[in-house]
């Protein structure tokens, strides 16, 4: 696609790639032209997308990935490698979440949540790093936090943390790295309908919640898009160390 958004000759690698954002990113990045590696723990729903990227023309591969496991990343990365060579691109997209009060949050969950939404962005990022600087390439990192990364909500202090962990860690990740041509910026959602929001998405307070933000409505996947692309692409190449919120200004409005 001759556009801003070509991603031809790109290998990109996009993380928590069996639901949510990272479907889409992968179906976006795969529609503009990168080679695309899907990674997640769920390897059947990998394997799917990955039949639908193809039937559409795309190409793409499964791997399985553990963002709490460095061994299971380096692996992940060395198929990738194997298959399209060396990763230019990465979604660094995994994460989990958890509505609790601070009280109620034992120390097990606290752990896999920083685990999962920190230590896994950081190993994968520095795998995706050293790889580039080895290959004496440039590429681009791409971190999904959230605006609780950059403000605060009712029972999501776990959550809310390691975001704000994710938003200081891409800035300073960037300006370790933009001399090595690698830029790193972060992703700020606000409220998408995704498999990890729909059951929260499903109460009236919940409702009600939204329609008192200044959009007045959660955000579509599609939304998504334009801003995603925008960091990931050599659109964005003056980019670096940015936090984007794409929440149709629940940042700015009442949580």
């Amino acid at each position: 696609m001759a556009t801003e958004f070509d991603m031809s000759g790109k290998v990109a690698m996009v993380t928590g790639a069996s639901s949510g954002f990272g479907v889409h990113f992968a179906k976006i990045l795969a529609a503009r032209g990168a080679k695309v590696v899907v990674a997640a723990r769920r390897i059947d729903r990998l394997e799917s997308l990955v039949a639908e990227i193809t039937a559409e023309g795309g190409a793409a591969l499964a791997v399985a990935m553990d963002v709490t496991n460095s061994d299971s990343i380096a692996t992940a990365f060395d198929q990738s490698e194997a298959a399209f060579g060396t990763i230019t691109l990465v979604a660094n997209n995994a994460g989990i979440a958890e509505v609790k009060s601070a009280v109620k949050i034992d120390e097990s969950s606290w752990d896999n949540m920083m685990d999962t939404n920190l230590k896994g962005v950081f190993i994968v990022a520095q795998q995706a790093a050293k790889r580039m600087m080895a290959a004496g390439v440039g590429g681009v990192i791409v971190n999904t936090a959230s605006i609780l990364g950059l403000r605060a909500s009712f029972g999501q202090s776990s959550y809310s943390a390691s975001k704000a962990a994710v938003v200081q860690l891409t800035k300073s990740l960037a300006l370790e790295w933009a001399g090595k041509g690698i830029r790193v910026n972060a992703l700020c959602p606000g409220y998408f309908l995704t498999e990890m929001t729909e059951a929260a998405f499903a109460s009236p307070e919940s409702m009600t919640f939204l329609a008192s933000s200044p959009a007045r409505r959660a955000g579509e996947m599609d939304e998504m898009t334009g801003p995603f692309l925008l960091l990931a692409s050599d659109a964005g190449s003056y980019l670096h160390g940015v936090a984007l919120p794409v929440d149709g200004g629940q940042s700015i409005g009442n949580m």
